[in-house]
């Protein structure tokens, strides 16, 4: 197999067309001093029959009729949300210069205008929406000079020298994420929604302190493949054989012969936050690869993406495929998998780790833990148990010779804290998102349109 190229711009949801005009019957959006002369009427709708909420929409740079314009120069409206008032004295006083005034004709969301490759020019606008069954609704951004208007992040991303080494974090208020292992997700549930990767790193504190209210580690990783860990299927003559990045023939003995790592914070909310993942030098006994993963956190998802794409991808064995899985739960009562969808589900597990559990009485028995593993029926993934690696569920896909690439989803849910609470609670989150992860909402048209 050949060397691919470098990764490019993620813009793989979501379709475009210019051919569609629209009547400007619509009132043009104004905050205070500040009325916009330009703007791209959007039309997004929602193929399927069920409610979606904080749906992401993204634009690409090579769909918008404007490709040039700085991150603050954007306005993103929904012209059916209610405009805002003038806001009070105490409240300037309380917010600072960043306030918003009185809006006219819709209300501006957050969005970002995030440059993923890093080249000083944006590569995506995304935002978030609520829509209603195959309903298609229209949004306009507005292109203008407004120093107003600030965002609340409600996700966060950062890297941190944690527990003496570096540590990717990813999270939601409701759920988060971090690379303890390097190429294996770990964990981490939240009680109350928050934001906690800063407050675990500044203070370098061991995430399994029982009952904290910035909640706990609920997972060990260890040896296994966590919340989710990629993997190649080398042998056709053991299908349930695995390739991992961190178990190389040349694992203890340093970067220099074992396999690298590398991790870069790409975008930090407030809607979305990304970290990139380059694993290198990557040599299994039977190749030798190098990839990056982009994984991501969305506002009030209890999931996280994971974009994968191989740079150097030489199998010397035929056959060889993708993979990805996630550890079979501790104290697993049952597991699903249908189609592209796995998910485990435990009762009563003791989260703390072994040097918790051997210095102290204490414990902290979960009364419900599930995690989930979703694939795009486009992959056409294999279902695969796997017996060592303290047991675990995978899905094997076929190479895509032309991209490399493939991407999937992880989830999970637990009953302290404040959603997807109970196993029926996480079932029907983790099928609903299967089905908008499948079916993403469609960009049908971008307008320019001059006042």
């Amino acid at each position: 197999m050949r060397c691919a190229r470098m990764f490019p711009v993620w813009c793989v949801f979501f379709l475009f067309s210019t051919a569609v005009v629209f009547p400007q019957t619509e009132g043009w959006y104004t905050e205070g001093d500040f009325a916009p002369t330009k703007r791209i009427r959007v039309t997004v709708t929602n193929t399927l029959d069920m409610n979606r909420k904080d749906c992401p929409v993204v634009i690409t740079r090579a769909q918008s009729p404007v490709a040039s314009t700085y991150e603050a120069d954007v306005f993103v409206i929904d012209p059916t949300l209610p405009s805002q008032p003038e806001p009070t004295l105490d409240q300037k006083k309380a917010t600072g210069s960043g306030i918003s005034l009185k809006e006219t004709n819709g209300h501006h969301i957050a969005y970002q205008l995030d440059d993923l490759d890093k080249d000083g020019v944006w590569d995506e606008l995304f935002f978030m929406s609520d829509f209603k069954p195959r309903e298609t609704k229209t949004f306009f951004v507005y292109i203008g000079t407004n120093d107003r208007g600030i965002f609340a992040h409600e996700t966060h991303a950062e890297i941190g020298a944690y527990g003496r080494h570096i540590v990717p974090w990813w999270e939601s208020k409701v759920m988060g994420w971090k690379l303890w292992y390097f190429s294996d997700v770990d964990l981490y549930g939240k009680r109350e929604p928050m934001l906690v990767s800063n407050h675990e790193n500044t203070s370098n504190i061991s995430g399994y302190t029982a009952g904290s209210v910035y909640g706990n580690d609920i997972m060990t990783v260890e040896d296994s493949f966590g919340a989710g860990g990629i993997c190649l299927f080398e042998d056709t003559a053991k299908p349930t054989a695995v390739s991992r990045p961190r178990y190389s023939p040349f694992r203890g003995k340093g970067q220099v012969q074992d396999t690298r790592y590398a991790f870069d914070t790409v975008v930090n909310g407030p809607l979305r936050s990304m970290i990139r993942v380059h694993i290198m030098n990557w040599r299994s006994g039977s190749g030798a690869y190098e990839l990056e993963q982009l994984y991501t956190a969305y506002r009030d998802k209890s999931y996280s993406t994971c974009m994968v794409r191989f740079l150097k991808f030489f199998p010397e064995k035929n056959g060889t495929t993708f993979g990805c899985a996630i550890r079979k739960l501790m104290n697993e009562e049952r597991s699903y998998h249908k189609g592209g969808v796995i998910m485990s589900f435990a009762k009563n597990v003791d989260i703390f780790d072994p040097d918790v559990q051997r210095e102290f009485e204490t414990r902290l028995n979960v009364a419900f833990i599930g995690t989930a593993l979703v694939m795009k029926d486009s992959y056409k993934p294999e279902y695969r148990y796997i017996d060592d690696s303290y047991g675990a569920h995978a899905f094997s896909l076929p190479v895509n010779d032309s991209s490399l690439a493939y991407e999937y989803l992880i989830a999970a849910g637990w009953s302290d804290g404040s959603v997807n609470k109970t196993a029926q609670e996480f079932e029907t989150y983790v099928l609903d998102t299967a089905k908008e992860y499948n079916n993403p909402v469609v960009v049908k048209s971008l307008a320019p349109e001059t006042k």
